[in-house]
């Protein structure tokens, strides 16, 4: 999440992506950065377990979403 915050606030796009069991504590964080509308992915947790394939079927998932961040950017006005 900081290395999100950080590279979008100095013009560089960026996608974060947590697992869902840090919502509360990304959402915490981007508050206390001062960003709390600050974008961010969810993929389910555990990842640990997933497996190549299944890692590999999260990233798709995320992809349209990534491609999105990346183009559009996180912080409105970079």
């Amino acid at each position: 999440m900081h290395d999100g915050i950080t590279l979008e606030r100095q013009g560089i796009p960026a996608a974060t992506i947590i697992t869902s069991v840090f919502v509360n504590t990304a959402r915490a964080y981007t508050r206390l950065m001062g960003v709390p509308d600050f974008p961010y992915l969810v993929c389910p947790h555990p990842i640990t377990n997933a497996g190549a394939d299944g890692l590999l079927e999260r990233a798709h998932a995320l992809t349209p979403e990534v491609r999105g961040l990346l183009i559009n950017g996180a912080v409105p006005g970079r």
